[in-house]
């Protein structure tokens, strides 16, 4: 079993930064693909970014120049750096997790794993 706790969800203005973080447990070694998946209410998920193993990014183009994804396998964090926000950036930000080594495309909103999200609200 795998557990993934995100946090840094909060209430910026238009133009700000954030910095979300999720921390893994269990059995980690098992996964090979980490990303982030948003989701607003009445609205379908959306894949934001994914990292493998070898550090290889895919971003979603709404996001792609303005947010960076990230991990510390030492301390089993995944991150996700977001500048220049804006209000079509208000979602529940999902951390997800895959078994697969290769992660698959940015699009994909499925995932093995995943936490309980954390809120974002950005504001004009």
């Amino acid at each position: 079993q795998v557990q993934l706790v995100e946090s840094g969800g909060a209430s910026v203005q238009a133009g700000g930064s954030l910095k979300l973080s999720c921390t893994a447990s269990g059995y980690t070694n098992t996964l090979h693909c980490w990303g982030w998946i948003r989701q607003v209410p009445g609205k379908g998920r959306e894949g934001v970014a994914n990292i493998d193993e070898s550090n290889n990014t895919n971003y979603a183009d709404s996001v792609k120049g303005r947010f960076t994804i990230s991990k510390d396998n030492a301390d089993n964090t995944l991150y996700l750096n977001m500048n220049s926000l804006s209000p079509e950036d208000t979602a529940r930000y999902y951390c997800v997790a895959h078994f697969s080594s290769a992660c698959p495309r940015v699009e994909y909103v499925g995932a093995n794993y995943w936490g309980q999200g954390t809120q974002v609200i950005v504001s004009s």
